[in-house]
């Protein structure tokens, strides 16, 4: 009887050493080396590629973002702030309670088949949209000339980028709406367009908030 009870907690004690040297290694010492070593090499992806703007972090360069007028008195959808690039729609994101001042928090794709009748509808409505908003008084906007991502969601309802077509179809409208020239804004987007990952790995791309911020700079300059 003393000897079963004799191993038995020699068993418990060696499980708690495990335990607890376990827990100091891998609950402790790997995540701060791994921080350390992030913060050291990746700091502004360690800390979740924050953009700043006037000294104040105004989202991150992986997460999408709304920039629409306020709602007006008995509105329920926003209107887009037409002075700003627009990225993607944004269908699939649910109803965010926790967070409202940042409506992304939440990530969701639509979840239907190219046959649905709400998605057909919806690009349908958006692709009417783009190309109302887009057209200015010198410059027509055709219903070939607006790409897919101006009229579908990511799968996530987050995706921060859009296509260089969709940046390049909006410039008129934002030079219009903000006082500038056409080629300014066309360098500006230029000037924010990253080429495929090493040159051949995916498609070029434009981060909206990025691009935005670097508009107000040039809107302020001029």
């Amino acid at each position: 009887m003393n000897h079963s009870v004799t191993n038995t907690a020699r068993l418990l004690w060696a499980g708690l050493r495990a335990l607890l040297v376990l827990t100091v290694v891998t609950g402790i010492l790997y995540p701060l080396a791994v921080t350390g070593v992030a913060q050291g090499l990746f700091p502004g992806k360690a800390n979740g590629s924050e953009i700043k703007a006037d000294g104040k972090v105004v989202g991150s360069s992986l997460i999408g973002q709304a920039y629409n007028l306020p709602l007006k008195k008995g509105q329920e959808t926003p209107e887009p702030d037409l002075k700003w690039f627009q990225g993607r729609p944004r269908n699939g994101l649910g109803t965010n309670s926790v967070n409202t001042r940042y409506t992304l928090i939440l990530s969701g794709a639509t979840n239907r088949s190219g046959d649905n009748f709400d998605l057909i509808k919806w690009v349908k409505d958006a692709k009417a949209a783009v190309i109302k908003d887009n057209s200015t008084t010198d410059y027509k906007v055709e219903p070939s000339d607006v790409p897919a991502d101006a009229v579908t969601s990511s799968g996530s309802g987050l995706d921060p980028d859009i296509s260089p077509a969709y940046a390049d179809l909006q410039v008129h409208r934002i030079a219009e709406k903000n006082g500038l020239s056409v080629a300014q804004v066309h360098k500006l987007v230029d000037e924010h367009t990253d080429d495929r990952i090493l040159g051949f790995m995916g498609e070029p791309t434009v981060n909206v908030l990025e691009l935005n911020v670097a508009l107000k700079k040039l809107v302020a300059r001029s």
